[in-house]
């Protein structure tokens, strides 16, 4: 969904219409330009001034799922898909190694297991599983695949249907051509420096989405190169350094992915926001963005929304127990 949303844009809703979902960047409004339809979810730019909200609003509530599927259940899997040739030798802030060391190290860990509250397989409306339906899951290990599909130049500024293409192709490369195998699966589609969708950096930071294909729903991500947008993005974001937008955003995306794969089927609150809207870009008190020990490592994260977390009333966790 999105890294705060100042105003979620709708896009003309069919039957297998996409579904996108943004962090927008830290204050504006977001809206991801190209040929796909669906829903956007920004996450804020910082520039937008609002830096977080510490929740606001309610707790979050189930959505009914898309085709029954509302979370991440069984196995997470992600793929990491480096689109285009311009990604040769020509990584200048190292982003794809901080990325895998990231989604190498954060299965299991305390930051992620707030997701597993959530469920499917409950009413539409429920806001507490309580041992009902499937739950979520944060497993180790996510990580299952890494393609550099550099043999040809990705698109300049890629649109929303040629993103979707990209994750369908990746879903074939990758051996998932069931649309079960799919349910447990999604598909970062990072472009190069330089090379951003429309609207990266003033709109939005990131945003994840869904496609029908022939291999079912797949669930992706557009992750552009984060630190082309400088501070719009993280970048020095509560003085955890310049690289830090890369693992706020990217953890964003990837917790909101696992409880509302296939949007907006799974888990969001009366306003639309996901469980990583509802915390993004908080500078101070409960809920600030950290660094945060995550497997052997530590990285730059935002919180993530616990209905569960004081007494039921909700609020921004950087760890759930």
């Amino acid at each position: 969904m999105r890294i705060k949303v100042l105003s979620r844009p709708v896009l003309a809703l069919c039957a297998s219409a996409a579904v996108a979902i943004a962090i927008p960047a830290l204050g504006a409004n977001a809206s991801p330009s190209g040929n796909g339809t669906g829903v956007v979810h920004p996450s804020a730019t910082k520039a937008s001034g609002h830096h977080g909200g510490g929740g606001g609003g309610s707790n979050l509530s189930y959505h009914g799922g898309i085709g029954g599927v509302g979370v991440e259940t069984g196995k997470d899997r992600v793929y990491l898909v480096y689109w285009g040739s311009q990604w040769n030798n020509n990584d200048p802030s190292g982003e794809a190694a901080i990325q895998q060391s990231f989604f190498n190290n954060v299965g299991g860990s305390s930051w992620n297991n707030s997701v597993t509250q959530y469920c499917e397989g409950v009413a539409s409306g429920t806001v507490a599983c309580n041992g009902a339906g499937t739950g979520a899951t944060n497993p180790t290990g996510v990580l299952a695949g890494v393609w550099y599909d550099n043999l040809s130049a990705a698109p300049s500024r890629p649109t929303q249907s040629q993103l979707a293409g990209e994750a369908a192709k990746a879903a074939g490369q990758f051996g998932n051509t069931t649309s079960t195998s799919n349910t447990t699966a999604q598909y970062v589609i990072s472009t190069a420096t330089h090379n951003n969708a429309s609207g990266f950096g003033t709109q939005y930071c990131a945003w994840h989405s869904s496609t029908s294909s022939s291999y079912g729903n797949i669930a992706y991500t557009n992750m552009p190169y984060i630190t082309d947008a400088g501070a719009s993005c993280g970048s020095g974001f509560n003085g955890l350094g310049p690289n830090a937008g890369i693992t706020i955003v990217g953890g964003h995306e990837f917790a909101e992915t696992e409880t509302d794969i296939f949007p907006n089927g799974g888990w969001l609150d009366g306003g639309g926001a996901e469980n990583g809207d509802k915390c993004a870009w908080i500078g101070s008190g409960q809920g600030a963005s950290a660094n945060v020990t995550i497997g052997s490592s530590s990285f730059p994260v935002q919180s993530l929304w616990s209905n569960a977390f004081n007494g039921g009333a909700g609020g921004c966790v950087l760890s759930y127990p």
